[in-house]
């Protein structure tokens, strides 16, 4: 363990939702306005360097650059590899976020099964005992023997047994868990996150080595840590349930390296997560065929058409002012398209109540 001068240490207050940082405490964050997220941490000043900085090395000219095509692993699912944008990057740095219990660590399990045929594979859990994790393969019918296990929560440790190993992907299950020897402050806290995501970037990026990092999700939907978190890595990645169908949707809000529009179904089943390849019929409700006031439509996520039933009602108000309720469909949109309506087609809807639904959980 590292010593720390404590007059050094200086007190700084930051925000757990948006990363702001205040000279004292507030009950309430003025940059993002959340209540309870302010929380004080400590910091060690750099010392500054003496003299001018030296050069930086010459400029590159862009031009004379040769563009060189990123060879990328296939992760065994295709629909991981069609979200990724046709693959796992050999320096990639990825997040998969998700909320407990929806399957993450499954997940990432199946895809080190697929890539340790070929590869080497590093798993690192700070949440899970080795005993759990091989029950886990066991279950999947993956062989143990050709994953390797690392038990600890170390990010120097960690790090050193990569570069030691030379493997093709790390997994980190999860960064909430993991924390540094240069920072006094507990594992899971804004400081902590952010400079054990900057150390495993620098393994990724350095050593061409693919880090997967498994992080949790809040209440409110965001990954749990600073938004800092998510513009450090390459790719997030969100792992969502569908409770009608129990499907499990993912979904990239970030991709460096492909689109984001991309969406990947998987049914949940003894052996794991099963790839849904037709989930077209998925978002139709069979019952409702012959029903007025319902239309089937195909819209395009990605470069894969879904066929999806809208259920629209309209009903005259018992009140002063007209509702308008939408589910997966944006509320802002139906209220322009009730005006239009109003508008240029002669239908008296500012006494209506408007109801409008999309069947399947599909937004």
């Amino acid at each position: 363990m590292f010593e720390y001068d404590m007059a050094k240490l200086t007190s700084v207050f930051i925000c757990s939702k948006c990363d702001s940082q205040f000279p004292k405490w507030s009950g309430r964050c003025s940059e993002c306005g959340a209540w309870g997220t302010i929380t004080e941490q400590l910091q060690t000043p750099k010392e500054r360097e003496k003299g001018p900085a030296p050069s930086a090395l010459p400029l590159i000219d862009l031009s004379l650059t040769e563009k060189k095509a990123e060879a990328r692993l296939s992760t065994g699912l295709d629909e991981v590899d069609r979200v990724l944008g046709g693959g796992l990057i050999s320096d990639s740095f990825v997040l998969l976020a998700g909320e407990p219990g929806i399957g993450k660590s499954t997940l990432v399990a199946q895809l080190s099964g697929n890539l340790a045929k070929k590869h080497q594979v590093m798993y690192v859990s700070g949440e899970e005992s080795g005993s759990q994790i091989k029950d886990r393969l066991e279950r999947l019918n993956i062989d143990p023997k050709s994953i390797g296990f690392l038990n600890e929560t170390n990010v120097e440790k960690i790090i050193a047994t990569a570069e030691s190993a030379k493997p093709t992907l790390v997994i980190v299950d999860s960064i909430q868990t993991v924390y540094s020897f240069i920072l006094p402050s507990e594992a899971g806290s804004i400081s902590q996150i952010r400079a054990c995501a900057v150390k495993f970037m620098e393994l990724a990026k350095q050593k061409r080595i693919a880090v997967i990092l498994i992080g949790h999700i809040t209440k409110d939907g965001t990954v749990a840590g600073p938004k800092s978190l998510e513009h450090i890595v390459d790719t997030v990645l969100y792992l969502e349930q569908e409770t009608r169908h129990d499907l499990r949707l993912l979904r990239a809000s970030k991709n460096r390296f492909g689109s984001v529009n991309e969406l990947g179904v998987f049914s949940m089943g003894a052996q794991g997560f099963v790839e849904v390849k037709n989930p077209s019929g998925i978002f139709l409700d069979t019952d409702n065929e012959r029903l007025p006031g319902t239309v089937v439509s195909c819209i395009l996520e990605g470069n894969r058409p879904f066929l999806v039933e809208v259920q629209a009602l309209v009903t005259k108000t018992v009140f002063g002012y007209p509702q308008r309720k939408a589910s997966g469909f944006d509320l802002n949109r139906l209220q322009v398209l009730t005006a239009v309506l109003t508008k240029r087609a002669n239908m008296n809807l500012g006494a209506q109540d408007i109801i409008i639904n999309v069947v399947g959980g599909f937004k």
